[in-house]
């Protein structure tokens, strides 16, 4: 399946990625068709410099059957390349990773409050198999 999607270049901590259309089967940086653009993350996004994309190529191996991955999808739809794709529902992504934890340890720690609360409610012993339960124990010395 062709895919178009980013290929890492650039050194340590400073990358430039190239636009390339590829095998999904390579690896990321490996074997690729066609380089089709570059994208430079390090730069402001009103910088001209930051995108550049050839255009007629893309939309040609867009009718090639190739598929974009999220982050050339929305690259593409930022240069009005093809329809901008629709966000995604991440409600914790704007919350820290500690209060996140705390979250999920309290939603955890609710629903087994409720299950011990609701449990001996059920379990309401009859008048008549009250005696059979306390039968007398045996102590050891």
């Amino acid at each position: 399946m062709l895919k178009l999607r980013l290929s890492r270049g650039g050194t340590k901590k400073r990358p430039v990625y190239k636009v390339v259309v590829a095998d999904s089967r390579f690896a990321r940086d490996g074997r690729f068709i066609e380089k089709v653009g570059f994208f430079n993350p390090l730069l402001p996004k009103d910088k001209k410099e930051r995108v550049g994309l050839e255009a007629e190529r893309i939309k040609f191996w867009l009718g090639q059957g190739a598929k974009p991955t999220t982050r050339v999808a929305r690259i593409l739809g930022e240069n009005e390349l093809m329809p901008m794709p629709v966000n995604g529902n991440n409600p914790n992504k704007a919350i820290p990773k500690k209060e996140r934890n705390k979250k999920e340890e309290d939603k955890t720690e609710a629903p087994k409050a409720d299950a011990a609360a609701e449990a001996p409610k059920e379990e309401a012993p009859k008048a008549d198999a009250a005696p059979a339960a306390e039968a007398p124990k045996e102590e050891k010395k």
